[in-house]
């Protein structure tokens, strides 16, 4: 599997629904399930699952993996990642900035649940997560090589998400988020 590039319109809202980013949530976090599996983790009956599996199957974002029958038949994602932007029309770009939105504010309440729970952790996954925030005049260009170079780090650790036997002993699920953006509008020059 590989990045999913998704840039149109429909595409971008058919993915932006709670239900519908909690299942591939799930998917990649625990891998295939059923509709009933995946109700169970993300607290939503298999009837609402299945429906809203068909739809993320509808748009190329999961597939049945080919066992199991009736009921039992586990879905899959299609794709290790994907990269959310509109396609240079309003519509698109809209959609893409709903998406994003949404997929940020999940991932936000993840950080707030961390941050409520964060005592209840081991003391060194307490010491080894970290937080930073950095203030940096750079170049457009420079930008592009902070972002390859992030980008690198993840994708040394990619393979994991979708090969259990790739994770060593005592690996867990960590959310890294890497946000960069201009503060303020750019000057005119």
């Amino acid at each position: 599997m590989d990045t999913r590039e998704i840039r149109d319109a429909a595409s971008l809202r058919a993915l932006a629904h709670p239900v519908r980013l909690a299942l591939v949530e799930t998917l990649a976090l625990h891998g295939p399930q059923t509709a009933t599996q995946a109700g169970e983790h993300i607290g939503e009956s298999p009837t609402t699952c299945s429906w809203h599996l068909r739809q993320l199957a509808r748009y190329g974002f999961v597939e049945e993996t080919g066992t199991g029958k009736g009921r039992a038949r586990p879905w899959r994602l299609t794709a290790s990642s994907m990269d959310i932007a509109g396609g240079g029309d309003a519509d698109s770009e809209l959609a893409a900035t709903a998406l994003i939105g949404l997929v940020r504010e999940r991932a936000f309440e993840r950080h707030r649940q961390w941050q409520d729970a964060r005592g209840r952790s081991p003391e060194r996954w307490r010491e080894a997560a970290g937080e930073s925030q950095l203030l940096l005049w750079v170049t457009v260009e420079e930008l592009e090589e902070v972002q390859a170079m992030l980008l690198a780090v993840q994708e040394r650790f990619a393979g994991r998400l979708q090969d259990p036997a790739s994770r060593p002993v005592g690996a867990l699920p960590v959310e890294v988020l890497v946000l960069s953006h201009l503060v303020g509008p750019p000057e005119q020059t």
